[in-house]
């Protein structure tokens, strides 16, 4: 069982005041909180051995070094990757879903086809718009319904041999909705298709095993894991990633350099070029390292515990919708008040010391299916409770009675 008044303790910001208020924060979609233990990974770094890796010989650079890559080899073993280098850190998930979309771009040609689902966040939709410009090919969207899933009899017509890759979302931002990624695997690749699944948003409550998904591609980030800002990763399996291209060029994803001509590193440098953020990469270890000591089981439970609590409280307001209720979701509630903005009721609450998310979540398509501008988000995480959520329905009652 998962003790949230102890995990609490773990949380430094969780004990602060947000306009005279306890803080709640309940955008942990966007970001979440930083337990105190990746605080210290992060200041024992700069402390004692800040140092750029790979390219000295140095006892900093070594120890650097060893520290960033026992850290890989963490994030290998926490997402099951085969290899090691199949893992290249990066800036983030947008980071990691750029390096596919620019690599694809000599491997694709006018008329071939690309789908993404009607679920994506902008950073799995606009890259793959970029992409068909350079290429000529033709993007297409996987539609979905009122309750926020995917029509999937719609994703099979959608498929064909000019299929040439499929991305899609393993949990809504915007929602919450968890997509059936197995089988919009496992079709994808009957007929030839390669796949990347954006997984920033489940990656805080599920743990992702690429090799029994038979992914092509993963994305994530840190800071959504209990990490830093600033590193995700890209799993890749090694036969896509040695036929893409670098990235970028510059210092460390280089084997020989002269003036007549380069040749590149092999994995996973090749894609690393440059300073990487070592200290977030580190960071990022431990914090997989926090939250595996917690147990995915443990949060995914409680985390649901919580979403059913507050789908219950929240819809005994007069007024409110949910949006985004697919049987098949994690702990994010997405609602409106009527003839309310939003954004009116966000700040009231914000006034109340409650953190929520207002707007269209980067999720633009979706709020323009409801029609609407956008919506408040509610995104629960394992170090919240009930008695928050609480706080949160009369905070949103109060908002209501001041704005209606």
């Amino acid at each position: 069982m998962l003790d949230v008044h102890k995990i609490r303790e773990d949380f430094p910001i969780l004990k602060r005041e947000v306009n005279g208020k306890t803080l709640v924060y309940f955008d942990n979609a966007a970001t979440s909180q930083t337990p105190q233990v990746v605080i210290n990974a992060i200041v024992d770094y700069y402390s004692n051995y800040n140092a750029n890796i790979h390219r000295g010989v140095h006892t900093l650079s070594q120890e650097a070094t060893d520290a960033y890559e026992i850290a890989r080899k963490k994030v290998q073993e926490h997402f099951n990757a085969q290899y090691t280098h199949e893992i290249i850190l990066t800036s983030g998930t947008t980071h990691s879903i750029n390096i596919v979309a620019t690599g694809f771009t000599n491997f694709l040609s006018k008329g071939d086809e690309i789908i993404v689902s009607a679920l994506e966040h902008h950073s799995n939709i606009v890259p793959w718009q970029m992409l068909c410009d350079r290429t000529g090919a033709v993007l297409k969207v996987i539609p979905m319904n009122e309750d926020g899933e995917l029509l999937m009899d719609v994703y099979d017509t959608l498929l064909s041999d000019k299929t040439k890759l499929v991305f899609v979302n393993h949990i809504s931002n915007a929602l919450g909705t968890i997509n059936p990624i197995e089988e919009i695997i496992e079709k994808a690749h009957k007929v030839g298709a390669a796949v990347l699944i954006d997984g920033a948003q489940s990656c805080p409550h599920v743990k992702p095993d690429v090799q029994a998904l038979d992914v092509d591609f993963y994305v994530a980030s840190a800071h959504k894991l209990c990490g830093p800002t600033g590193v995700g990763l890209l799993y890749g399996k090694e036969e896509w990633l040695n036929k893409l291209p670098p990235y970028q060029g510059g210092g460390e994803m280089i084997d020989q350099v002269t003036f007549e001509k380069t040749t590149y590193a092999g994995l996973p440098h090749k894609f690393e070029a440059g300073t990487p953020n070592i200290c977030g990469g580190i960071a990022f270890g431990a914090a997989l390292d926090y939250m595996n000591s917690i147990g995915f089981d443990n949060i995914a439970s409680y985390e649901n515990e919580l979403l059913e609590y507050g789908t219950k409280k929240l819809l005994e307001i007069e007024g409110l919708k949910i949006y985004g209720t697919s049987k098949n979701k994690t702990s994010v509630i997405s609602f409106n008040l009527e003839n309310i903005h939003p954004y009116d009721v966000g700040t009231i609450v914000d006034k109340l010391g409650i953190a929520v998310r207002t707007g269209h979540h980067c999720a633009q398509p979706i709020m323009d299916f409801y029609k609407i501008p956008g919506t408040i988000r509610a995104s629960f995480s394992f170090y919240n409770t009930k008695e928050e959520i609480d706080a949160l329905v009369e905070a949103v009652k109060r908002a209501k009675m001041m704005l209606s």
